[in-house]
């Protein structure tokens, strides 16, 4: 996500860190899930403040735009629950497909790779990929719209 050895790994202890300081008094349910999610939460901190000057030119300015018409703007998603819901949905989702296409959709809109890189190391090409990966956003709005979360 964050294109540098040295910054993933200063991620991984921050949010080590603010673990140790967060769990005794609330323990998670989920140990990895919820590391997993303070150490995300830490690189995206860190990719937006190392990209603030090169607005329109990340990966995840295009990442954004590809669900813009998929899931619900922040502001329409009135309560943490409903998001908490919203992405367990998603999981569920993406554990239901198939083993390549899962895991083109999590590089994509997880790691934010770009879809060059994601092709190239299954050996597709770029416009290959690229239409999978439409297909499993548009696999994911009827999803979500089956699933009650978003409006046709």
């Amino acid at each position: 996500m964050l294109g540098n050895k040295l910054d993933a790994q200063e991620c991984v202890n921050d949010a080590l860190l603010k673990a140790w300081n967060a769990i005794p008094p609330a323990r998670p349910e989920h140990p990895r899930a919820y590391l997993a999610k303070i150490t995300r939460r830490i690189a995206l901190d860190r990719l937006e403040l190392s990209t603030r000057t090169k607005r329109g030119g990340g990966e995840f300015e295009a990442v954004l735009e590809e669900f813009s018409e998929v899931l619900p703007s922040p502001a329409d998603t009135a309560l943490e629950a409903e998001t908490r819901e919203l992405g367990k949905a998603v999981n569920e989702f993406v554990r239901g497909l198939p083993e390549r296409e899962g895991n083109l959709f999590i590089r994509r809109c997880f790691y934010a790779e770009p879809v060059k890189t994601i092709a190239q190391s299954y050996g597709l090409t770029e416009r290959y990929a690229a239409n999978i990966l439409s297909r499993t956003r548009k696999k994911l709005k009827a999803f979500l719209i089956k699933e009650g979360y978003i409006d046709e």
